[in-house]
């Protein structure tokens, strides 16, 4: 993600009592075959569900811009990880109007953002299972901790879908959590003269009195927050790269000058991305270009990342590198958020390095000598907390982290860690002490200071020159 403007702090994540709450109930929970109604993550244990793993998203959406209504029904394919007598699904202000397990009707209640399912009958472990909910309502976005929106933000023709942190559960029933990644299909019914974009390949798109409805399929695995049904007035390009990748771009006219010369590098950067971190994760790229300045920022949708207006190359090579860091690689905890936007960060800055710009090294030390108060060091992005997750330390200081420790094992070595850390993980989940298993693993040195100084120290590091 690229955040061009963050607004002041105005909620917590959750309260610290349903904190205190989740962590001393799981266990009970599990044991009397309930699904936890969240995974427990510290900075949104709301989010996502326990007792099941979502393997497919079958989603159909019909949207009318001008009423700003929408009428959904997702089919959930599942498999419980425990003995399930009950169940949640993460899903924020829509309105219910059927649910069925299996074909069966299913009990179900709202307690905030949770959809508490109980089926007709337990669900045994290991057992698969199907989920039907039909839903309807005006969708509207979160209203995250730093202040910003994600999820489901209307714009002027259309919807500007951007999900990340907590957003899935605006627009479709979710277990809406990273490590709970799985494939889908998502079919949007749309006013003719309108364009609904969402992610992977599109299967094809019909219109019929007076609606186009647009199929796009997603195969590899994708967390709920990367997924998009971006609407809006655009002008579309199509074509296939060189290694096989269908590209799909859509542009919203009024920014098609400023972002055409930037899109036309797309290619490149990704050619460039794979050389460096391995092949590219998908069959599908492209990009949302929308105007949606309530929005404030870009986010790395999976194959296809939105812009709120045109961006620029740095913010294109940023969200193409997510592509890698943060779509394929996912987290593990949310606290884990530089490993997504300080190998993003660190990126651009390597973009820049091998392009003619700037070397990464004059780039650390114009941020190294930024005074001890500057918010650089306001706090350490190894775990941010929930109101921090965007903040400048976690881009800057982890991009800083990288490049430390490029400094400490050499070229040869930091380049095959990125390498590996990618391809090991490819389609999964990571956490930073794994990357940091990993970096000791192929450098043969001993790094445990190195990341706890960089991440983990409060204020400003204090390192040598030759750390430098």
């Amino acid at each position: 993600m690229t955040h061009l403007r963050r607004r002041p702090a105005l909620l917590a994540a959750v309260p610290l009592a349903v904190t205190a709450l989740l962590a001393a109930a799981d266990p009970a929970l599990a044991a009397g075959g309930v699904g936890a109604p969240g995974v427990g993550d510290p900075c949104f244990p709301l989010a996502g569900n326990g007792g099941y793993h979502v393997d497919h998203y079958d989603l159909t959406v019909r949207y009318d811009p001008v009423s700003r209504r929408l009428e959904g029904k997702a089919v959930l394919t599942a498999r419980a990880t425990q003995r399930l007598t009950r169940f949640d699904l993460d899903l924020h202000g829509l309105k219910v109007t059927g649910l069925t397990v299996d074909r069966a009707e299913a009990r179900h209640r709202r307690h905030g953002q949770e959809l508490v399912v109980t089926p007709r009958r337990a669900l045994r472990k290991g057992e698969r299972f199907r989920v039907t909910v039909a839903y309807s309502g005006v969708p509207g976005p979160v209203t995250d901790p730093d202040g910003s929106l994600d999820g489901w933000i209307p714009t002027d023709d259309g919807a500007f879908v951007a999900s990340e942190p907590q957003g899935a559960m605006t627009w479709f029933p979710a277990n809406n959590h990273p490590t709970d990644k799985s494939s889908y299909d998502i079919t949007l019914t749309v006013p003719e003269g309108r364009t609904a974009v969402a992610n992977g390949v599109l299967l094809g798109q019909r219109t019929a009195h007076g609606k186009t409805t647009f199929r796009w399929r997603q195969t590899e695995p994708m967390a709920a927050y990367l997924a998009t049904a971006t609407i809006g007035k655009f002008r579309v390009e199509r074509f296939t790269t060189r290694d096989g990748v269908k590209v799909y771009n859509a542009v919203d006219p009024r920014e098609a000058g400023a972002a055409a010369p930037v899109l036309k590098k797309l290619p490149s950067v990704l050619e460039w991305e794979s050389r460096l971190f391995g092949r590219y994760p998908f069959r599908a790229a492209g990009a949302v270009v929308d105007r949606a300045p309530q929005a404030g920022y870009a986010l790395e949708t999976q194959t296809r990342p939105v812009y709120d207006r045109a961006p620029d190359l740095g913010t294109l090579v940023h969200e193409s590198a997510h592509q890698w860091f943060g779509d394929s690689v996912s987290l593990t905890s949310w606290k884990d958020i530089w490993l997504n936007e300080g190998f993003a960060t660190y990126t651009e800055w390597l973009y820049a390095e091998q392009h003619g710009g700037d070397s990464a090294q004059k780039t650390f030390d114009a941020l190294y000598a930024t005074p001890a108060g500057d918010e650089l060091w306001a706090f350490p992005p190894g775990n941010p907390g929930g109101e921090n997750i965007f903040g400048t330390p976690v881009y800057a200081r982890g991009a800083m982290a990288l490049h430390a420790l490029r400094t400490a094992v050499g070229d040869r070595a930091f380049f095959r860690v990125l390498r590996a850390w990618a391809a090991e993980h490819r389609h999964g989940n990571g956490t930073t002490a794994q990357l940091e298993r990993l970096a000791e693993r192929l450098s043969g040195k001993e790094l445990g200071g190195l990341f706890r100084t960089w991440l983990y120290a409060r204020g400003k590091p204090n390192v040598s020159q030759k750390t430098r």
